[in-house]
Parts: C-alpha cells; structure tokens; sequence
C-alpha cells in the first residue's frame, strides 16, 4: 500500500509541475501576445497623429499662401498706379518666398510620413505654386498679360490644395500602412 501511495503522490506531484509549467508557458505567450499587439496600437496611434500633424500643417501653409495670392490680387484690383503697386507686389512675393520655405519644409515631412499617394499629392501643392509665382514675378517685370494670368492660376491651385485634402484624409484613419 505504501507504494501505490507513494507512486499515486508521485504522479498527483508530476501532474500538479507540468499542469503548472504548462500554465505559466500559456500566461507567458498570452502576455506576449498581449504586449504585441499593445505595441502595434501604439503605433497605429502615433504614426496617425504625425500623418495629422503634417497633413494640417501643410494645409495652413496652404492657406497662408492663398492670402496672399488675395492680397496680390487685392493690390490689381485697388488700379493705383503701377509705381505704388509695384512696392507692394514685392513685398508679397517676399512674402511667397517666406511661406514657400514652410510649405516644401511640410511637404518634405509628410514625403517622410507617407503614404505615397499623399506625398504625390503635397508635391502637386508644391508644383501648383509655381504658375501664380511666376505670373507675379512677370507682373513686377512689367508685362501687361501677367495680372491676368495670376488671376487664372489661384483656381488649379486651391484644386491641388483640395485634391490633397481628399488624398489625406483616408490616410490619417488608415490602419498606418
């Protein structure tokens, strides 16, 4: 009898180690299961919170030149004579120059961000800059056709503007692709 005990306390001890070990090997790939996929809601997160950083602060940029492209626009339609306009145009495409510094410093951090079709559509902000630019530039230089040509090119602009804003906003809720 003392041996089928012996054996019985054996077995119930052998059975109480492993049903144990294998608890604890359980609770342990749970919690790395766990912590895993914590870390990938972080990164959801945090990658979702810089694309919106970026993504608005281009926009606000984009904004910012939108009002002066307006205050351009403003100083055609007050008809001063060129030699008081002249000085004020410069000063907006001082102006432009200081803001485009911002806005291709934005676009570069969303380049980083991504995805690839929202970087694609920042650049065609960028691109969309250019034509309004050039059209002051030619403004200042004196030729005549320029101030309209500014005025046809505030349109694709803010189209690029919009067209971006429609890119990023699947983006920003995406699973961080």
């Amino acid at each position: 009898m003392v041996d089928s005990t012996l054996w019985i306390s054996a077995l119930t001890a052998g059975t109480a180690v492993l049903a144990s070990w294998v608890t604890s090997r359980g609770t342990s790939k749970a919690a790395e299961i766990q912590a895993t996929a914590s870390q990938r809601a972080q990164r959801v997160v945090r990658v979702s919170e810089a694309r919106r950083a970026a993504y608005v602060s281009l926009i606000e940029q984009a904004h910012r030149m939108a009002e002066l492209y307006w205050a351009a626009s403003d100083i055609y339609a007050s008809e001063a004579p060129r030699v008081e306009q002249l000085p004020r145009l410069k000063e907006v495409r001082a102006s432009l120059r200081e803001e485009y510094a911002q806005l291709r410093h934005h676009i570069f951090v969303i380049a980083l961000e991504g995805p690839d079709d929202v970087a694609a559509a920042a650049e065609a902000v960028r691109l969309a800059t250019r034509p309004p630019y050039q059209a002051l530039e030619a403004s200042i230089a004196g030729d005549p056709q320029a101030r309209s040509t500014f005025d046809q090119c505030y349109d694709p602009f803010w189209n690029s503007v919009l067209a971006f804003v429609s890119v990023a906003r699947p983006a920003v809720h995406d699973d961080a692709s």
